[in-house]
């Protein structure tokens, strides 16, 4: 158990590394919002590319920070009993919950969109919008999320059952977010 549990802090490593990458990812999304409003508002200039560079940040935002969601407990959960429920029922929860559903999804999401990330990359896939940008270079991040989704559930869970077996404590686990 201890080598899994080195595993999971690893894990938990690398889902902090990245969200830290991601805060910077928000700050820079923010300011290119704000600079294509001042652009098309300011000076009647607008540009596909400006536009694109905002989604694909905005995209990576969200497919690199599920994982840090999920290691810091912040992710969305409809939480009418389970703020009530022992710390024991809800790693029991958070185990079942994992198992049934977050890694099969995260694997099933993968399956489905190696096919589609892998064609854009080959055919080098671009924007139909006139001076749009390419394409191929955000799709496989789909693929990176997902993983790093995975592979976070992996960590959690092996912290679960090390937390029921008695050789984990999760409290620590819980923190606020934003640092």
């Amino acid at each position: 158990m201890k080598a899994l549990l080195a595993l999971a802090h690893a894990v938990d490593a690398l889902s902090e590394g990245i969200g830290r990458v991601i805060a910077w990812l928000v700050l820079t999304v923010a300011l290119l919002s704000a600079g294509n409003a001042l652009l098309r508002y300011g000076f009647s200039y607008s540009s596909n590319a400006y536009l694109e560079a905002q989604w694909y940040l905005f995209s990576l935002i969200f497919l690199l920070g599920g994982a840090y969601a999920l290691k810091k407990n912040a992710h969305v959960r409809i939480d009418l009993l389970y703020g009530r429920l022992s710390p024991r029922t809800q790693a029991w929860i958070d185990l079942v919950g994992t198992v049934l559903f977050l890694i099969p999804m995260s694997l099933g999401l993968l399956y489905l969109a190696w096919p589609w990330a892998m064609e854009s990359v080959r055919i080098r896939e671009v924007s139909p919008d006139a001076g749009g940008l390419p394409r191929w270079i955000i799709k496989p991040f789909v693929l990176v999320g997902f993983s790093l989704l995975a592979l976070q559930g992996l960590s959690e869970l092996i912290k679960r059952v090390a937390y029921l077996m008695g050789l984990y404590q999760l409290e620590e686990e819980r923190e606020e977010v934003v640092e």
